[in-house]
């Protein structure tokens, strides 16, 4: 294991069980991000023949998702704000994060018919809301078990363990449930009951490595100078706190903005990669989980090598390259055929995808004050959300109009490049001395 209290910045002894603890829990959503959304459940299950096709169910998902979005941006502001001044930050990481198990798991009951499209659909775009919610007072706990000069480091293990955590868990899914003709407890393909068990095998995933995060780090303590208000007098709030962050950290407000575009399309690669993979790449059951455990290896080693850069060169650096990077391999993609195609300019899309979301993370991390972390990172997750109908529309969008899935990476792409656009001016954190 690499020693994370190894450098001049190095971390207190008593932190580094926490540090794992809290990693632990993108280790655990892992089972919702990779194994759900990504390369499983929605690639192989929800967007198959089943449910009426790639391209209709696609379409379906997308805006599903983008509705998601919404609710995201109208909540995770005054979630974050509230356990700010509530000190109740750890106990609604495990009630959201208890409530997107409970999602997961009710995939369960989506069976193989179109008319059970829409459910699963809902299920999965209600998990991201959840999941969005609890990652607010999940990131807000990053300043609890770090400092300015290691919050790059501790950041990109937390991402790395995610996409290690995933790898892990796409292995039991495949060799216990996918692979063989009669999986664990005598489960079959009959009925869609192999990926009905994923979904159930993902929630108890989820519940069993939250648990270290809520044993390992305190409860964050009250902000005794934010009184406590009712939920609507939240948003009152909220407004004064942007207005004052327009008038003393305005550039703040510019990243919070670029991000909210930026991070949408990589919301959308984890969200349509493994579907676009299937649809118009030929990828086969086999090809997705081998690919989706190669390019979690690869973006395991971009989020950790973040981690080194942020704290050296600063989160924009990291981020711009990233976006470059991004912008070209899904413009490849768009252009290019066949499965050697996607092998390629795909792993190398995992490659960028970790260092900018960690970078992201950390930007604001950087410009948190104190006792107001969770406030922040609520802006920070409505702002990333407040486009979320971009890239999903976009991509819905370009498929109905040309009628080809093809046509909803080059959707992705455009999110991508305006987002880039929007970061190029924005002024980085000052750097820990």
């Amino acid at each position: 294991m690499t020693d994370i209290t190894a450098g001049p910045a190095a971390l207190p002894a008593a932190t580094k069980w926490q540090v794992i603890a809290w990693s632990s829990w993108d280790w655990g959503g892992a089972a919702f991000n990779a194994v759900m959304t990504t390369f499983i459940f929605t690639a192989l299950y929800l967007t198959g023949h089943a449910f009426g096709g790639a391209d209709h169910a696609s379409a379906v998902l997308g805006l599903t998702v983008s509705l998601g979005g919404v609710a995201i941006a109208l909540l995770a502001p005054v979630t974050g704000q509230r356990t700010d001044h509530s000190g109740r930050r750890k106990l609604w990481l495990g009630i959201n994060t208890l409530v997107v198990a409970l999602l997961t798991g009710a995939c369960f009951f989506v069976q193989p018919h179109e008319s059970y499209l829409l459910l699963g659909c809902l299920l999965i775009a209600a998990g991201h809301v959840f999941f969005e919610i609890a990652g607010v007072n999940y990131n807000a706990m990053l300043l609890q078990i770090s400092t300015r000069s290691t919050i790059g480091k501790i950041s990109g293990i937390g991402w790395a363990s995610g996409y290690l955590g995933g790898i892990v868990a796409l292995l039991i899914v495949y060799f216990a449930l996918i692979k063989p003709d009669v999986g664990i407890f005598g489960i079959t393909s009959a009925d869609g009951m192999t990926y009905r068990a994923v979904a159930v095998f993902s929630a108890l995933w989820i519940i069993a490595f939250s648990i270290p995060v809520m044993v390992a780090i305190p409860e964050s303590p009250r902000n005794p100078d934010m009184p406590r208000v009712g939920f609507l007098r939240s948003y009152v709030e909220l407004w004064r706190t942007i207005a004052r962050l327009a008038r003393t950290s305005r550039h703040t407000l510019f990243f919070l903005a670029a991000s909210a575009v930026f991070r949408d399309g990589l919301a959308a690669i984890f969200t349509f990669g493994a579907v676009i993979a299937v649809g118009s790449f030929g990828f086969k059951t086999g090809d997705v989980l081998i690919f989706a455990i190669a390019g979690n290896v690869v973006a395991a080693i971009g989020a950790f090598s973040a981690g080194f850069f942020d704290d050296r060169v600063g989160p924009k650096a990291v981020i711009v390259t990233s976006l470059v990077g991004l912008i070209v391999c899904a413009g490849a993609l768009f252009f290019l055929h066949g499965k050697t195609a996607f092998w390629i300019f795909g792993l190398l899309l995992t490659l960028f995808v970790g260092p900018a979301q960690s970078s992201a993370r950390t930007f604001i991390g950087r410009l948190a004050p104190d006792g107001q972390e969770g406030e922040l990172f609520g802006l920070y997750a409505t702002t990333g959300r407040a486009v979320s109908f971009l890239a999903p529309a976009l991509f819905a969008l370009f498929i109905a109009v040309f009628g080809s899935q093809r046509w909803g990476i080059l959707g992705i792409v455009l999110v991508l490049v305006l987002g880039l656009a929007l970061l190029l001016p924005v002024k980085p954190p000052a750097r820990p001395n």
